[in-house]
């Protein structure tokens, strides 16, 4: 087995090196440049890694009410898994070269399929160089392809529509990812409507990172999350439930109960003119 939810670059240029099966997730995205990621990879990955994209591998369809970046369907999900090589047990690895914020959507998701194998590369892809790793160039390593992957029956990460947000929270905190300016509406780059869902608390998931890209001590997010939660249960969110999924995880790194995901987040809840909206901090 991999460590879990984090793994450094040296372990993995071990394990690689020792040959163990595994499956490597080039997760690089930009929301301004959808095509980025395709382009970074093909210029430069790592050895073995193929490429998971978020709009297309890593989301489901739009409907005009559940987000941005709505969750893939289960089905949907499994065939993705089974074409990347997938199977139980099968360790995965997930990396980015944006703090990690992309590979913990990838890592989220495998959790939500039932797939506890899986973990993101501490510092992504500046730490394997720095860790002496080279890339490849290309369209990346063709998979064997696997039957799609047994999802669980009962998804073993819980989420929250935004019926249960607005109505349902009972005792329960929201925790959203977004940077300080949007959460306060002092502007809005990517959602029609700025501001943030009232009651919910601001935790920047930079504020995760440590100054050299990779997550800061388990000990330092206790304490970190300890004072902003005061005791009550998480539910993240952020724009569209992506930069979520990285609190989610520092929270798992830092061996705290993660809590709950609103996969739809700000995106869904500012779909509805109805629904309030909180502006400052």
């Amino acid at each position: 087995m991999i460590p879990t939810p984090l793994i450094d670059a040296p372990t993995l240029m071990t394990r690689l090196a020792a040959g163990e099966p595994l499956v490597l997730l080039d997760c690089g995205f930009d929301l301004a440049d959808p095509g980025a990621g395709e382009r970074a990879f093909a210029a430069g990955h790592l050895p073995g890694a193929q490429h998971a994209h978020l709009d297309r591998d890593l989301s489901g369809p739009k409907d005009g009410h559940n987000g941005r970046h709505p969750l893939p369907a289960p089905a949907a999900w499994a065939a993705t898994l089974g074409r990347w090589g997938v199977a139980p047990g099968v360790p995965v690895v997930a990396y980015d070269d944006h703090g990690g914020v992309y590979a913990a959507r990838a890592w989220w998701l495998l959790r939500w399929a039932g797939h506890a194998a899986c973990a993101v590369l501490d510092g992504g892809r500046a730490a394997w160089r720095a860790a002496g790793g080279g890339l490849v160039a290309g369209a990346g390593a063709a998979a064997a392809p696997q039957p799609p992957y047994p999802v669980a029956a009962t998804a073993a990460m819980p989420t929250l529509d935004t019926a249960a947000v607005q109505h349902a929270l009972a005792g329960r905190v929201l925790v959203d990812a977004r940077a300080p300016e949007r959460y306060r509406g002092e502007l809005e780059p990517l959602d029609p409507v700025a501001g943030h869902i009232p009651g919910a608390l601001n935790r920047f998931f930079r504020l995760n990172l440590a100054d050299d890209g990779r997550f800061k001590p388990a000990a330092q997010l206790r304490a970190e999350y300890a004072a902003l939660l005061g005791g009550r249960a998480p539910v993240h969110q952020c724009g569209s439930g992506v930069t979520a999924c990285h609190n989610l995880l520092a929270m798992a790194a830092a061996g705290l109960d993660a809590g709950a995901l609103y996969p739809g987040s700000w995106s869904a809840w500012c779909s509805d003119p109805a629904r309030p909206v909180a502006r400052g901090a």
